[in-house]
């Protein structure tokens, strides 16, 4: 079974039968998360984009670790300008790695770091332990999260509900319910005034259209 840990705000690890796999490792500044950067032991880094609360602390964490980061094109190709190894993918692409398969899908939002445009957003499918997990990044709704749902069956969808930058609870409730998983966890708020949202609400709205929802606390953990 893959083991799923929350570090708050959008960061994820994953840790497989073999490996461990960190998900936008914004741990500095991150008011929420109860660890270090150097806490942090990755076989993979993935990231949806490029902005600051998502990258983080990505370059210490692939140095300490040796870990290749997992991006679309153009900020794969920053991670391995500062001296880290790089796995390029773009959207729609998948590819298979020790742990499982990566699929990057599309987001709608912006992308980009230091001053530099760092190509497209991304949500991501990783399948691993089989199971699917879908981490949705920072986007809004799009009607294509019905077709996601409907190519493969999500064990886990991850999804924002911050509003403002991303999708309200809403909207995430919309997508849940496009995206069809067996369960449904909330990221991507009250880390920042401006992303202030009730999760028991958005618990709430999801359950009331029959699906489940786990709202994780930081450093709580859960098998899929």
């Amino acid at each position: 079974m893959a083991k799923l840990t929350y570090h708050g705000h959008s960061v994820f690890e994953i840790q497989t039968k073999k490996l461990n796999i960190i998900i936008d490792p914004f741990i500095s500044g991150n008011k929420h998360t109860k660890i270090k950067p150097g806490d942090i032991k990755a076989d993979y880094i993935i990231l949806t984009h490029a902005h600051g609360d998502h990258f983080g602390d990505t370059l210490e964490i692939a140095k300490n670790n040796d870990a290749p980061v997992i991006a679309i094109n153009e900020l794969a190709n920053y991670a391995a300008s500062k001296g880290c190894k790089a796995h390029n993918m773009g959207i729609g692409g998948c590819y298979t790695f020790p742990f499982g398969t990566v699929k990057y899908t599309i987001a709608h939002h912006s992308s980009s770091y230091d001053g530099q445009y760092m190509g497209e957003p991304a949500g991501v499918i990783i399948n691993t332990d089989g199971k699917n997990i879908y981490h949705a990044g920072d986007t809004s709704l799009f009607l294509d999260m019905k077709l996601i749902g409907e190519m493969q069956s999500i064990d886990a969808a991850i999804l924002p509900i911050g509003d403002n930058f991303t999708m309200g609870i809403d909207d995430a409730v919309k997508a849940a319910e496009f995206l069809n998983p067996r369960l449904v966890i909330p990221m991507h708020y009250n880390t920042f005034d401006v992303i202030k949202a009730d999760p028991e609400e958005f618990r709430r709205k999801i359950e009331s259209i029959g699906k489940k929802c786990t709202v994780m606390h930081p450093s709580e953990s859960l098998e899929l």
